[in-house]
């Protein structure tokens, strides 16, 4: 279920951040369209999907009322951003009117070990699935190859990320020592498919090409170094920028009036950042004709090093 349109239509009117980043996972473009695994929207057998109107009229009562997702997400709060996409998935996935979620971040162990966890199990109308979700931010370097797109860090890489699914996480659900864990779930064979979101960003001035098989309508961005942001910024004069705390980097960003950095706030934060700091997510906004301030364009700020490890 892919809608770009109806996703943006929905967020000019969704203003809860929590359900604005929800409205991003269930809606959002998949990052890669050609993956050597198969790839599985977790909505796909849902009247949700065949019907994305009640999904979107469901959205806005979230929106009206959060209460609910907000007590499930302060239940089990997460620090990392992964987490906090997987809850939102889950949160989506029990309300929704035919999908069963049996299990979530079901360990598996062996003798004492925990061999690795299985992100979702569930029961809709196509059978039984194995299901494991990521949501990720790569940097492209040179290429196309998976290996040259970095996420901000530059320790994570795409293709680690499809092999990682491929030989250990997709795997994991038919490998003997999960056995034991399904059948006490009441599963039989499950089917085995993951889902992977996220943005894709392209270095400034120069670019580069997108990686094999990537969405057309992926979610994008740019990146520059440090040491080009003057001249960066200089090719927009007078935009607003500010950074954005990680766990805000989902659903495009809405900043009332309030919220808004005047270029001083801007200008004490740049002369700030270290020059060996990590990568760091900034927004364009402009203000609408209802006097919020709208995220137009995203880019990562990274050191002039990047990517050396640290």
């Amino acid at each position: 279920m892919t809608a770009p349109d109806s996703l943006h239509d929905l967020l000019l009117g969704l203003r809860t951040p929590a359900v604005r980043d929800l409205a991003w996972a269930l809606f959002s473009p998949p990052m890669l369209g050609e993956t050597p695994k198969v790839q599985r929207h977790p909505l796909q057998a849902s009247c949700w999907t065949r019907q994305p109107q009640r999904l979107a009229d469901w959205l806005v009562q979230q929106d009206n009322d959060a209460g609910a997702l907000h007590a499930w997400l302060a239940a089990k709060p997460v620090r990392r951003l992964g987490l906090y996409y997987e809850r939102l998935w889950q949160f989506a996935l029990h309300a929704a009117p035919d999908v069963e979620v049996v299990a979530a971040n079901l360990p598996i162990r062996q003798n004492g070990q925990t061999l690795g966890e299985l992100d979702l199990l569930l029961r809709d109308a196509e059978g039984e699935h194995h299901l494991e979700l990521a949501v990720k931010f790569y940097l492209g370097t040179d290429g196309s190859d998976a290996a040259d797109w970095l996420g901000p860090g530059s320790h994570d890489r795409l293709d680690l990320k499809l092999s990682h699914l491929a030989q250990h996480q997709l795997p994991l659900s038919s490998r003997s020592e999960a056995r034991g864990a399904l059948n006490d779930l009441q599963l039989g064979e499950t089917r085995s498919a993951f889902w992977l979101g996220g943005y894709l960003f392209y270095p400034w001035p120069d670019d580069s090409p997108a990686p094999h098989g990537a969405t057309s309508e992926h979610c994008r961005g740019r990146w520059l170094y440090q040491r080009d942001w003057n001249d960066f910024a200089a090719t927009k004069p007078g935009a607003h920028w500010q950074p954005l705390p990680r766990l805000a980097w989902l659903a495009p960003a809405l900043v009332n009036a309030d919220g808004v950095w005047s270029d001083e706030m801007l200008q004490q934060w740049l002369s700030t950042l270290r020059p060996e700091a990590q990568a760091q997510l900034l927004v364009r906004l402009e203000e609408d004709h209802a006097g919020d301030w709208r995220e137009v364009e995203r880019i990562f700020l990274v050191n002039d090093q990047w990517p050396t490890h640290s």
